[in-house]
């Protein structure tokens, strides 16, 4: 059994809804006041209570004023903690470090530019209970305001990471989600430097649910991406989408062993039947195919090795112990308890 109140109802779901701040001097102010009226407990479409406990302002050192005015949202506004970094992370960085210094019952992650829409946080909600799902990503309804080409890639980078790679949920991957509190916060704290959020979630999220929402423009913002930071993105997301990669790097050498060997019977049946070949040339072909698959296998085994310190140095858990589903927001229905 779930938590009740003295009138026997599941209590209201809190939200910490963390954003990393870059360039939010002229947007923030506007998504501030989209959600105070959230902070209010509210009820969902699917008849749950919600409410946004806090807003945690990460500051990433951007090139703007975001300082000046996370603080003057800071006084404004009692629910508003801001969290400042050293210095310039990324948005990735900066957002787990907003998911470890949040408290809520679920984490709603949130760019700064107005592209999202936080009243679609009640739809999340009940996404997330309907499917007992542990993370809920947004799932644009119209195209995002980037371009054709932008939005083309990225879909075909996800694609590649999912099919290729074998990463769980890449092609659903987004900026605005919903994460169950206690998985998010022991992702933030067990992830090591350059992971990527989202691959980090896939490794101890239980089931991963999308939801309807409609993306808006970016308040005539330039984006905080161009092509070299994407493509720094793209890679980022390769190197932490598990080893598979390096194993294709023994199948190449072995596979070429393989075909090594097949081409010395085929030479050496050739030379013994009288064929009419380049003195030295056989040999030295036999010696290159073996040489070169035996150099890569090894590289391979190399390889994996490698590839299991990586998996540690970048904080891959074990296991993740979390708290009884019944007992945890995931147990709170609508219905009420007698």
């Amino acid at each position: 059994m779930s938590d009740v109140d003295e009138h026997g109802q599941a209590p209201a779901h809190d939200v910490s809804v963390v954003i990393p701040v870059y360039r939010g001097e002229h947007s923030l102010p506007a998504l501030l006041e989209e959600i105070v009226p959230l902070h209010e407990e509210f009820v969902t479409p699917g008849g749950h209570q919600v409410r946004v406990a806090e807003v945690v302002l990460v500051h990433d050192h951007g090139p703007d004023d975001s300082a000046r005015v996370i603080r003057e949202l800071a006084a404004k506004y009692d629910f508003v903690h801001p969290v400042w970094l050293s210095r310039n992370f990324g948005q990735h960085a900066a957002t787990l470090a907003g998911m470890a210094s949040s408290g809520g019952d679920w984490i709603l992650t949130i760019d700064e530019d107005g592209q999202y829409d936080p009243a679609f946080l009640g739809a999340m909600v009940d996404t997330a209970l309907a499917e007992q799902a542990t993370v809920v990503y947004a799932k644009p309804s119209n195209p995002a305001p980037h371009g054709l080409l932008r939005n083309l890639a990225s879909k075909m980078a996800k694609t590649f990471i999912e099919s290729v790679l074998g990463s769980r949920g890449t092609s659903v991957f987004h900026s605005f989600r919903l994460v169950l509190g206690e998985v998010g916060r022991s992702v933030a704290a067990y992830s090591g430097a350059g992971v990527y959020l989202d691959i980090a979630l896939g490794w101890v999220a239980g089931d991963i649910a999308t939801c309807p929402v409609e993306l808006r423009g970016e308040a005539d913002r330039p984006s905080g991406y161009n092509l070299r930071s994407l493509a720094s993105h793209f890679w980022r997301m390769v190197l932490t989408s598990g080893t598979r990669l390096l194993r294709v790097v023994s199948v190449i050498g072995a596979l070429t062993a393989l075909f090594g060997m097949l081409v010395a019977l085929v030479l050496i049946g050739n030379q013994l039947f009288g064929a009419d070949l380049l003195r030295g040339w056989t040999s030295t072909m036999v010696v290159v195919l073996l040489s070169t698959g035996a150099i890569l296998f090894s590289l391979g085994v190399v390889a994996e090795y490698l590839g299991v310190a990586v998996n540690m140095a970048m904080g891959k858990p074990l296991y993740l112990i979390v708290s009884d589903p019944e007992q945890g927001p995931l147990g709170r229905r609508r219905e009420t308890r007698q």
